[in-house]
């Protein structure tokens, strides 16, 4: 494998900020710093980064902290600059010990971190513009489905606690919230009864219009899914949420080495729970749990539709697996199948 200092001759370590960025220019070859500048997070700033550091260092390879927060635009640029870009780990309490801490000592500390490390091992930030698009895709569906929930919740407890001639005791249906939605003021209602009908005509129509955006939302995961990965929606239980998980995740190629380690992602890699003659394994509830999350719908999916994961489950039953046993390793085969798709079918 080649390291970062055997491929180039120069690496600008960078100490992102929201205000300001500071790039430091390191030697490969020695980790001597040739020279280092604060430059503010604007366009313009970001336009005399670029060129600054290219009349100091050509060819350079940038290694830069927070590239996916307060380094996300600058990454964007060094990208579209044609810039081989890492993602420099901020470095530890105890590494700094001795050599203390500012924004120049941190852009420095980035760059060398990355000298002698292969080059394909190396983190690097994902690229491409529907791949960033599916993650704000995502994000924003969590926080619309959140903002749901709530709202549902603060309407089903109105309706349990003043008397709308509506029967809240189980969660409402759809047909409840259209036609609660579709109410009028009432001249027989008391005061309280006038304020609740009228919040609850609110919180109804705000549970709607969520669901909306909630369908506009898929609708879109649905094109960029099908645009990156030919294919995956085909596959048995996948659908474009459960598809856009899985490429957020999986990111781009290179990025995941293995089968194994992209079951390690998901928390679908098998622990070992064995003592004395019991010889066993048990759930993981470490990684990605979004992921985790999207290979469990896609079971639970298969195992009530798909008559082939039905005859898998009853057959690892009878062996005296259990249910629960048999959904992890269905997780654990599911995780291997999906990243070779990704590996064979995504896009660069």
């Amino acid at each position: 494998m080649t390291i970062v200092a055997d491929r180039f001759a120069h690496v600008m370590g960078v100490d992102t900020h929201a205000r300001t960025h500071t790039f430091s220019i390191v030697d490969a070859a020695t980790g001597g710093v040739l020279e280092t500048a604060a430059f503010p997070v604007t366009a313009a700033g970001m336009d005399r980064a670029l060129a600054w550091a290219s009349r100091r260092a050509p060819g350079y390879a940038a290694a830069v902290e927070g590239t996916a927060s307060y380094g996300a635009t600058l990454t964007t640029r060094l990208q579209a600059a044609g810039v081989t870009v890492f993602e420099a780990r901020p470095p530890r309490r105890a590494a700094r010990a001795g050599h203390g801490k500012s924004d120049q000592i941190d852009a420095v500390a980035a760059a060398r971190s990355v000298l002698a490390e292969p080059t394909e091992l190396l983190a690097q930030p994902r690229s491409g513009e529907r791949r960033q698009a599916l993650q704000l895709l995502l994000t924003a569906r969590r926080l619309i489905e959140r903002q749901r929930t709530q709202d549902r919740n603060a309407l089903t407890a109105l309706l349990r606690g003043v008397e709308l001639g509506v029967d809240a005791r189980r969660a409402l249906t759809a047909a409840q919230l259209r036609q609660i939605a579709t109410w009028r003021p009432r001249g027989g209602d008391s005061i309280a009864q006038s304020v609740a009908r009228t919040e609850a005509i609110r919180l109804a129509r705000e549970v709607q219009q969520r669901g909306d955006l909630l369908a506009d939302n898929q609708s879109q995961l649905r094109q960029h899914v099908t645009a990156l990965a030919p294919g995956l929606l085909a596959e048995q239980g996948i659908g474009p949420i459960t598809g856009a998980v899985f490429i957020a995740a999986y990111s781009h190629h290179g990025r995941i080495r293995s089968e194994a380690a992209f079951a390690s992602l998901a928390g679908a890699a098998p622990i070992p729970a064995s003592s004395g003659n019991t010889d066993r394994h048990r759930l993981n509830r470490h990684g990605d749990r979004r992921l985790n999350a999207a290979l469990d719908t896609v079971v639970r999916s298969r195992l009530a539709h798909d008559p082939d994961t039905r005859a898998y489950r009853d057959r690892r039953i009878a062996e005296g697996k259990t249910k629960r046993d048999v959904r992890r390793l269905l997780r654990r085969y599911l995780a291997r199948h999906i990243y070779r798709t990704l590996k064979q079918t995504l896009t660069p």
